[in-house]
């Protein structure tokens, strides 16, 4: 009886003894994966960009978003050692664009040039190919854009206030043109529409050129624009500004008051760009990007171009175009909450 109770005792002991040792084994073994991880993604930032990169433009060649890639663009190949591709993918309101995106490889070698529309499309479509804040990975805010209220001479006012009063005077008279639904022609006029109770029709055109040659013709008779493509007819008499979307006044039309300045508070609105990533990139290579973004953006050729187009450099961190971002989606969803969802 002993023997056997010994027998026993000593078996209950081997067993103990090998669960420790398979206990330590799976612990060195946990060990190592997490520290090979690791190092895997420090080589993969070390290693990285090691081929070109495709930088989706999700507008046609020419506008905005399609000029500030083309300027960033170089710096970037430069300063990573692999060449930038901008690829245009216009379309949908940015929306075939960014699909394209969210439908790459999560590695980097495939990010986009956001803008207001990002934002203003879970307000605007009951149904998108995406989730906006689940399957883009912020790199960093790039700059943004005020626009100018202008109207065709012929339009008898002369200042905001008298907008409103012609307006008032004259309900389901007045209309206003767009790029397009969701653009930020129409954003900022619905905006302006439900900070001062103005009632004006939309007409949406399928661009920005063929809305600005109406506008110039008589055929509609305002519109919100960024400056760049009005400030020619401006100087020249063929559009009149009223005010400036921005919190300040631009130094290129110092003369224009902000919407804000003419008794609307608190009213601002910009067009912005900001670079995204599909979900799941890499944080290091995230971080990568967004510091090479950051330089490019104090590079004074850049600063000077940008400047140009009326814009103000933004940059900052990942986690500040996020915010941004969720702030976009907080405020089209309630300004167009009273029109629906437009699909």
């Amino acid at each position: 009886m002993q023997a056997t109770g010994s027998n026993a005792i000593c078996a209950a002991a081997a067993r103990r003894g090998e669960r420790a040792r398979l206990g330590r084994r799976l612990a060195g073994l946990l060990l190592a994966a997490g520290l090979s991880c690791a190092s895997a993604g420090i080589v993969t930032a070390q290693t990285y960009p090691s081929k070109p990169i495709r930088f989706i433009a999700p507008y046609a060649v020419g506008g905005g978003v399609d000029i500030v890639c083309r300027v960033l663009a170089p710096k970037l190949s430069e300063s990573l050692g692999q060449q930038m591709v901008v690829e245009n993918r216009p379309g949908a309101g940015a929306i075939i664009g960014s699909e394209a995106l969210v439908k790459s490889a999560p590695d980097g070698y495939t990010i986009m040039m956001a803008n207001i529309a990002h934002g203003a499309n879970p307000a605007l479509h009951s149904k998108l190919p995406y989730d906006t804040l689940r399957d883009f990975a912020s790199v960093t805010l790039v700059a943004l854009l005020p626009s100018i209220l202008v109207v065709h001479p012929s339009l008898p006012v002369k200042s905001t206030r008298d907008l409103l009063a012609f307006g008032k005077s004259r309900p389901g008279q007045l209309n206003y043109g767009s790029a397009g639904t969701g653009s930020a022609n129409h954003l900022t006029m619905e905006l302006f529409k439900n900070a001062t109770g103005m009632e004006a029709a939309h007409v949406p055109y399928k661009g920005g050129g063929p809305a600005l040659i109406d506008l110039l013709g008589g055929q509609i008779p305002m519109m919100f624009i960024t400056i760049p493509p009005a400030i020619a007819h401006v100087k020249a008499g063929r559009l009149r500004a009223l005010a400036v979307s921005g919190v300040r006044r631009s130094p290129i039309l110092p003369e224009v008051p902000t919407v804000a300045e003419t008794g609307i508070k608190g009213f601002q609105v910009y067009e912005w760009q900001g670079v995204v990533a599909p979900a799941g990139t890499p944080k290091e290579i995230v971080a990568r990007l967004n510091a090479e973004f950051n330089r490019a953006l104090t590079a004074p050729d850049v600063k000077e171009r940008i400047a140009g187009l009326g814009a103000e450099i933004a940059g900052g961190t990942p986690e500040q175009l996020t915010d941004h971002v969720k702030s976009e989606i907080a405020l089209w969803t309630r300004v167009l909450k009273s029109a629906g969802k437009i699909d």
